[in-house]
């Protein structure tokens, strides 16, 4: 279970001289294991901010991040990453020089047989003799890069997944193996996921939603307890610039 108590963040606002500017105000919340949640809200509301918090990413100006109940605030990112926290950025990186093989070699923390590897490949959508030996390089899509992370996530086998707006940069068609491939994992992966978007069908498949605005938890709850109010053209959620949910 992760557990967030009272987390504040401010920043220096660049636009001021010199005074702050806060990102999140006194979060708590708990996450139990073995959950599906998305965390949407208006645009610049911290949700991204949470995600890299909850990562080791950034730090919290006050407050606690509890994983298991062991307190995980001062660990960095990949400190967390070795307790079990994974993260998959909007723009996942690219390496030239490295293949495919070699990524899902090193989430894994070993040298894996090709069959394994190819496994993980085919659960994302892809198909494995093309993939395997790829060098990870502008030569591939933004949907194609996405799901090879995902498979990387997979091998990994991480006790919390973190996907920070997975729709970024990808064509609908991509889009749509996303969501199957989403379903997959919701099924099948022994942890939590934890993804951060604005899209009605990701939102859909949700155990549980929050909504965070203004750097704070506006609502949360099962799906058909808080969709039904995003999805409202009045949504008492959507004040501040909080664009409509994408179908």
């Amino acid at each position: 279970m992760l557990e967030l108590k009272n987390i504040s963040l401010s920043v220096e606002d660049e636009f001021t001289d010199g005074s702050c500017k806060e990102i999140l105000r006194d979060v708590s919340l708990k996450m139990d294991s073995g959950k599906f949640i998305v965390i949407t809200g208006p645009n610049g509301g911290g949700k991204s901010t949470m995600a890299k918090m909850i990562a080791g990413i950034l730090k919290p100006n006050q407050g606690q991040i509890l994983l298991d109940g062991e307190d995980i605030t001062g660990l960095n990112i990949t400190e967390r990453a070795r307790k079990g926290i994974s993260f998959a950025f909007q723009q996942p990186v690219r390496f030239k020089g490295i293949t495919v093989r070699d990524l899902i070699n090193l989430a894994a923390g070993h040298e894996i047989s090709d069959c394994e590897a190819c496994e993980y490949l085919r659960q994302v959508g892809l198909c494995a003799k093309d993939y395997i030996d790829r060098e990870v390089n502008a030569s591939l899509s933004g949907g194609e890069i996405k799901r090879i992370e995902i498979a990387t996530v997979m091998a990994r086998g991480t006790r919390l997944s973190i996907f920070d707006e997975p729709e970024a940069g990808i064509d609908l068609w991509s889009f749509n193996n996303l969501i199957e491939v989403f379903r997959s994992m919701r099924n099948t992966i022994d942890g939590s996921i934890l993804i951060i978007s604005h899209q009605e069908r990701i939102l859909d498949i949700a155990d549980e939603i929050i909504v965070l605005a203004d750097g704070k938890i506006r609502a949360r709850g099962s799906k058909d307890e808080v969709l039904p109010e995003l999805l409202k053209d009045d949504c008492q959620y959507c004040a501040g610039g909080m664009r409509r949910l994408t179908r």
